[in-house]
């Protein structure tokens, strides 16, 4: 750092000051003057910016002045509300240069809403924002005759009091389980937590939890307006009713609850019916079944009185003769039906017995078509396979013939075919040249001969026996 005490620094050419030092001249100064230490700035938040590492940037503004501040994590984490834009608020801290830019900003160091209390404007931002999430919209009902019911709250204050006689005083019948929780203090809402985690795992499972206090300062309820207390009372897989303070006593778990009672007793008083009104509900339905019991009865006897009273009942063989004269008559009817019905059948069968007998000769010619049928299959199975078998002879005997008659049969007898260079068969020697080439075809295979004479005589069965030598060969 240049040194501060030196009267002439910057103040010629020659020694002129570079940024940095005269950034450093400046933050030097502002650390020596008590005045800009902790000290309190009124102004509207903007440009708020809430880093990932946990500090906060924003400016405090004026009708006519802006001011840079930092509030670093460690600060900002006793914050009991949410900064943002638009906030007028009373801040403290120190106010330095940052360095690297040459800008004096305030470094906050503590800060609360300016014409709002701090805890109230907590309250109502974590009640607007569960609001929107949907955690005071649901309201499930509470069991009308519940066996076991579950409490939370201090097993010290009065309230653990309050409501244990009030149950035991309007529904003994119920089972009640107590779950100790701190209600009070920096530790209430992580105990509050963990209480509403044991309700959730008791096995079985009660039918309703009270989360009760007694009255208090806002402060003292504090832990009841805590965010992760909220979310526990919404996460309960049983109803909740909140019995938190007095009646004029409002936290957000009165909020998210399913019910809310004014004060502990009153959440006692909802969760159980009175035994006391039971009873008189029970002699009233007593009374009025009696009543309807009795009205009943008195009914059923003036019906039957008034059945036993028809002269039927006076004479009742008037009542049968009449049915009997028509049980006799639809006898004979029955009677009768059946005979005609049964001659009927009877004729039927009869004709049935006819038919059969014509189905049986029927029969007996049927097995002697088929026997004839047999025979004229057989005679014509012999007739085909004589018939087939002289078409074989005719078939070989003119497959002989066009054998003998085709080109190869005089090449089996000795002949040979005499085929030109180009292919034609030569019929006649005088198409010939000496030297020219020929191919002589055998029946199994073809021989290359050259033209050296040509000589005109005709061909017949004496000339080719004097030309054949008398031992039967050929002339070389």
């Amino acid at each position: 750092m240049w040194p501060v005490h030196e009267p002439d620094l910057g103040r010629s050419a020659e020694g002129a000051l570079t940024v940095t030092a005269l950034n450093r001249l400046v933050k030097a100064h502002l650390a020596r003057e008590a005045m800009f230490r902790d000290v309190w700035v009124r102004g509207e938040i903007s440009n708020f910016k809430h880093h990932p590492r946990g500090h906060m940037y924003f400016s405090l503004k004026d009708e006519t002045s802006r001011l840079q501040a930092v509030m670093f994590a460690s600060a900002n984490r006793a914050l009991r509300f949410r900064p943002e834009d638009g906030l007028r608020v009373i801040a403290r801290g120190d106010v330095d240069v940052f360095e690297r830019d040459g800008v004096y900003q305030l470094y906050v160091k503590e800060m609360q809403p300016d014409g709002i209390g701090n805890l109230y404007l907590a309250f109502e931002q974590l009640k607007e924002k569960l609001r929107r999430e949907g955690l005071f919209d649901r309201k499930r009902p509470i069991p009308r005759f519940p066996e076991r019911v579950a409490v939370i709250t201090s097993t010290s204050g009065a309230a653990i009091r309050d409501i244990l006689t009030t149950l035991g005083r309007r529904f003994p019948a119920a089972n009640v389980v107590i779950i100790p929780a701190q209600v009070q203090g920096l530790e209430a809402p992580a105990s509050l937590v963990a209480a509403l985690d044991r309700l959730r795992a008791l096995v079985p499972p009660p039918d309703v939890a009270i989360v009760a206090r007694g009255g208090g300062s806002i402060e003292e309820l504090w832990a009841f307006n805590d965010e992760a207390v909220a979310r526990a009372i919404f996460a309960s897989p049983v109803p909740i009713i909140s019995g938190v303070g007095h009646e004029t006593d409002t936290t957000i778990a009165d909020f998210v609850a399913d019910l809310r009672a004014p004060t502990p007793t009153g959440a006692a008083e909802r969760a159980v019916p009175d035994r006391r009104e039971l009873r008189k509900l029970l002699a009233e339905l007593r009374r009025r079944m009696e009543g309807r019991l009795v009205d009943r009865v008195r009914r059923g006897r003036e019906r039957l009185q008034a059945v036993l009273d028809r002269a039927i009942w006076q004479a009742p063989e008037r009542l049968i003769r009449p049915h009997e004269e028509r049980l006799d008559r639809a006898t004979e009817r029955l009677v009768g039906a059946m005979e005609r019905t049964l001659e009927r059948r009877r004729a039927r069968l009869e004709a049935v017995r006819g038919r059969l007998g014509d189905v049986r000769r029927l029969e007996a010619e049927v097995v002697r078509a088929r026997r004839r049928f047999d025979e004229v299959r057989r005679r014509l199975g012999r007739a085909m396979l004589e018939a087939l078998r002289r078409h074989r002879i005719v078939l070989a005997q003119w497959a002989a013939r066009l054998e003998a008659a085709g080109p190869l049969a005089p090449l089996r007898r000795g002949y040979a075919l005499v085929e030109g260079p180009d292919g034609r068969l030569v019929k006649r020697a005088a198409s010939l040249a000496p030297g020219e080439g020929l191919r002589l075809r055998f029946e199994d295979g073809v021989a290359i001969v050259t033209v050296w004479d040509i000589r005109e005589e005709a061909w017949s069965w004496e000339t080719r026996s004097e030309r054949r030598p008398a031992d039967g060969r050929r002339k070389g």
